[in-house]
């Protein structure tokens, strides 16, 4: 297995490029730098504000210049403003590729391309070391039992990923997703799982499944990190929303609480984490 270790760097006005890193920049942003690649999860720059029945309560640490041209997006879902906002929809069309499921996909045109849950995807990689290869993997935005419409999903299509590649840190995405029994099944099918960005922070809405949670709350988070046995947990999307139920205190007490603190890597915003190979 891939030893993984975290570091962190002092943020600056623009990310220089790492050999294997992650950094969240605030919401459900991350910026993941592999196989000579930037990649970057669910874009949102826009600054505070609302945005219809959801209020951000903070920009991000660093702004798209500061990012820079991405070589892949990664959207999980396209349908909550928290996700994907104008500023980062328009950093999206301007990345040469996103991946995101099929129904986003057809929703927000070139240069995005829809995969199917386990359905794979290969991007060249820029270090010269092959393809990276990117796995689509199933998320449930809710609970368990809440309503599905006729695609299967609750509350709309989520997707997360899985990264990987020859001499590379194998890294999930999870996107927004409540359900440890999905985490569960990705853990058998990709066992050997280095890293892992979770979104965490107990989303809730009160119209929306009695306010039940909408992606994983503290506890759950803690629980996944030990289904995965991943050896670095960077949590996302736990902050700059109104609507987030739980913070980084709670995060960091249950993962205290069942023994996983040594896994957790809840770097300050715009510095990295670094994956060692």
């Amino acid at each position: 297995m891939v030893s993984v270790e975290g570091m962190s760097e002092t943020p600056s006005a623009g990310l220089s490029r790492q050999e294997a890193a992650i950094t969240v920049l605030g919401g459900p942003t991350a910026v993941i730098d592999l196989g000579g690649l930037r990649i970057v999860s669910d874009p949102t720059f826009d600054d505070a504000g609302p945005h219809g029945y959801l209020t951000k309560t903070a920009a991000p640490a660093v702004d798209e210049d500061g990012v820079g041209l991405a070589d892949l997006v990664l959207v999980s879902h396209d349908t909550h403003p928290d996700n994907l906002d104008e500023r980062g929809r328009a950093f999206a069309k301007a990345a040469p590729l996103v991946l995101t499921g099929p129904v986003t996909a057809g929703r927000l045109g070139s240069p995005a391309v829809g995969l199917a849950p386990w359905t794979g995807h290969s991007v060249p990689r820029a270090d010269g070391g092959g393809d990276l290869t990117v796995l689509a993997v199933p998320a449930v935005h809710g609970p368990e039992d809440g309503e599905r419409d006729a695609d299967g999903n609750v509350n709309c299509e989520v997707t997360g990923f899985v990264l990987s590649g020859q001499g590379l840190p194998t890294v999930y995405v999870s996107g927004d997703n409540a359900s440890i029994r999905t985490v569960a099944e990705i853990s058998r099918r990709v066992p050997d799982i280095d890293a892992a960005v979770l979104h965490v922070g107990a989303a809730r809405v009160p119209a929306k499944f009695d306010g039940r949670p909408l992606s994983l709350d503290s506890r759950a988070a803690a629980a996944a990190a030990a289904v995965l046995g991943a050896e670095t947990v960077v949590p996302a999307h736990y902050d700059a929303w109104a609507h987030f139920s739980e913070g980084l205190s709670e995060i960091e007490l249950a993962f205290h609480e069942a023994g996983l603190s040594a896994v957790l890597r809840a770097a300050p915003h715009g510095t990295w984490v670094r994956l060692n190979r």
